[in-house]
């Protein structure tokens, strides 16, 4: 399993373009250079009333699915 770290600050207006659909997918470069995109809706359990904010880290398989995000 391979994992990477990022740190992400979107707005609560800007989230709502995830919401409506104006917007799909999240593009984010981690920590470490690697530039990631996943769908915006693992986000929905960080949202709070500011938006999304902190250091995620992120894990994929060998095939680079998504396997989880989590606030670190």
């Amino acid at each position: 399993m391979r994992r990477a770290f990022f740190t992400l600050h979107i707005s609560a207006a800007e989230m709502l373009r995830y919401y409506r659909g104006s917007a799909a997918t999240v593009a984010v470069t981690a920590e470490d250079g690697t530039r990631l995109r996943f769908p915006a809706a693992n986000l929905r359990r960080f949202v709070s009333a500011e938006g999304v904010h902190g250091r995620f880290e992120v894990r994929f398989d060998e095939a680079n699915r998504l396997l989880s995000i989590e606030r670190r």
